[in-house]
């Protein structure tokens, strides 16, 4: 077994990244307060191409030394935009034809194995703080809240985890499978 050298995994520039085509997917970073699970969710979401990163509220935004730890240059390749009200956010990408997902435990929550997304439609997948999770004025507004199952003792995961494991589940089931 042989690791690969870095020339070896073909990656593309910047340029080129910016034409490919794009997940029919929004994150949604509702509030997030950790710079590194900011500059996380710039790394997954270039390594799964989603369509564009909106950072709301307090989160905080490129260029900054915390985020581009994590991020490591993918500031400069996933588009993405600073909101402050996530609610007005919400009403906009749903106006826009997004299926709007938060990411919760709450009442009546589709368990991630069980969401079956609809490859033709687009999405906004929540992420909230990593105290308060999605903001109470949001929940309302969203179309279907999933949960991932967690067996252990700690409430939640960690939103950099969470976004890794809801982006790719979505490219599995929608472009993999």
């Amino acid at each position: 077994m042989r690791k690969l050298k870095m020339e070896e995994l073909n990656r593309v520039s910047v340029e080129e990244f910016k034409e490919l085509p794009k997940l029919p997917v929004v994150l949604v970073l509702d509030n997030v307060r950790s710079l590194h699970n900011v500059g996380s969710a710039f790394r997954t979401g270039d390594a799964f191409r989603v369509e564009k990163i909106y950072l709301c509220g307090i989160t905080g935004t490129p260029p900054n030394k915390e985020i581009n730890k994590t991020a490591l240059g993918a500031t400069e390749s996933v588009n993405w935009e600073h909101v402050t009200d996530t609610a007005e956010l919400a009403k906009k990408l749903k106006a826009d034809g997004y299926t709007l997902i938060a990411l919760e435990q709450a009442e009546n929550t589709t368990l991630l194995q069980d969401f079956i997304p609809d490859p033709e439609a687009k999405y906004a997948f929540i992420f909230g703080n990593e105290v308060f999770g999605v903001g109470d004025e949001v929940m309302p507004l969203v179309d279907t809240v999933v949960e991932i199952p967690q067996f252990g003792t700690k409430h939640s995961l960690n939103i950099s985890v969470t976004v890794g494991v809801v982006v790719w589940d979505y490219l599995y089931k929608t472009e993999l499978k």
